[in-house]
């Protein structure tokens, strides 16, 4: 702690207002004391989410108002806890979520958001894995109700979420898995587990999907919206689900946003109503991480129970993060830059500058 007298001070990433990649600006922040059921962590690593770059651009909802930290989660030690935690101590390898605030290189959160790592994670592993491995965890098998024998189509195969449920349908006795992904990534999300990767730059992955399987397919994970959400529904097999949990295609014109983009995304969305549902035999639902974490004292559970079961499957090797570069926080703009292109294979995350051994540790070379 700082000796009486003395001020300390945080560093962070600042989001100060919707825009480009000047609105994010490296600041210090007072450091805040632990209240009674708070813990203070050292933070080793940060996620970084396709939402980040939502928000970012103003188009991602729930947010604070500006300015503020974002970060959805990270890993790190344990400096300091509240009177009233006995759970964690000093010392203990962490991971932890929240709505914002997690990059930055201090971070005082209530520890029933905190979780013990276990040994054998690293702490790049650790901030590979919430929000990607609950998100397809809950997404599969809470909304989709992946069983054997079942197909999947996952969009963007190849980020964090994708590399994620590829991995925990394989925990899963005979289920063929399609991948849309860039060819350069092929061989990789194969050796995951994807049964058939689909070109989506060559190929048209609705034509594909036919060929192999002529009636369609189970669940879809779709993360794109707009014309995607329309062409996804009509795939569906009778009774088969789809679980819409993003809008990449609104966020797919540029470093700004495009109002017009947004509204032509909006334009083309699935639509229907409980009548004219009834005849399809078909399921839809959303899936949207940030109001779970909005809602946490009630959502907490949910979380809770997913984050056990899948500390489990890491430990037995059924699920393992996919690390594509490391970026400090002063470089947030290329690491922004990087998923936005969707260059990256698995997760990019970042690193505060004080953590920082070399300029970029792992970083891949653009495909």
């Amino acid at each position: 702690m700082a000796s009486s007298g003395t001020t300390r001070s945080v560093s962070g990433i600042e989001l100060v207002g919707a825009g480009g990649y000047d609105k994010l600006q490296i600041k210090q922040f007072p450091y805040q004391e632990p209240a009674a059921d708070e813990v203070v962590i050292h933070i080793k690593f940060s996620g970084l989410n396709f939402a980040d770059l939502m928000r970012r651009q103003g188009l991602y909802s729930p947010a604070p108002k500006y300015p503020y930290v974002p970060g959805f989660e990270a890993s790190g030690v344990i400096e300091a806890v509240g009177s009233n935690v006995s759970q964690l101590a000093p010392g203990d390898r962490v991971v932890a979520f929240a709505g914002n605030g997690m990059w930055s290189d201090l971070v005082t959160v209530p520890s029933f958001q905190c979780f013990k790592m276990p040994d054998d994670m690293s702490f790049e592993q650790g901030a590979a894995f919430l929000v990607n491995y609950i998100t397809a965890y809950q997404i599969l098998f809470e909304l989709g109700g992946l069983r054997p024998n079942k197909s999947v189509l996952i969009h963007m195969a190849a980020g964090g979420v994708g590399i994620a449920a590829i991995q925990l349908c394989k925990t899963v006795e005979n289920v063929t898995v399609f991948g849309t992904a860039s060819a350069s990534k092929h061989n990789i999300i194969k050796d995951m587990g994807c049964t058939y990767p689909i070109d989506y730059h060559t190929q048209d992955y609705v034509t594909e999907i036919r060929k192999i399987s002529p009636n369609g397919v189970d669940i879809i994970m779709d993360p794109l919206n707009g014309e995607d959400s329309v062409r996804g529904y009509d795939l569906l097999k009778p009774l088969g689900r789809i679980i819409y949990f993003g809008a990449a295609n609104v966020a797919a014109s540029g470093e700004n946003r495009s109002l017009l983009t947004a509204f032509k995304t909006w334009y083309k969305c699935f639509s229907t109503n409980s009548l004219s549902i009834l005849s399809s035999n078909k399921s839809i639902a959303g899936y949207h991480l940030g109001y779970l974490l909005k809602d946490l004292e009630m959502t907490k559970d949910l979380a809770t129970t997913a984050i056990q079961e899948l500390f489990r499957l890491f430990s037995e090797g059924a699920v393992k993060p996919q690390i594509d570069s490391v970026y400090p926080y002063s470089r947030i703009r290329e690491a922004m830059q990087r998923m936005h292109n969707r260059q990256n294979v698995g997760k990019v995350l970042l690193q505060p500058d004080s953590e920082q051994k070399t300029d970029i540790t792992e970083e891949k070379q653009s495909e």
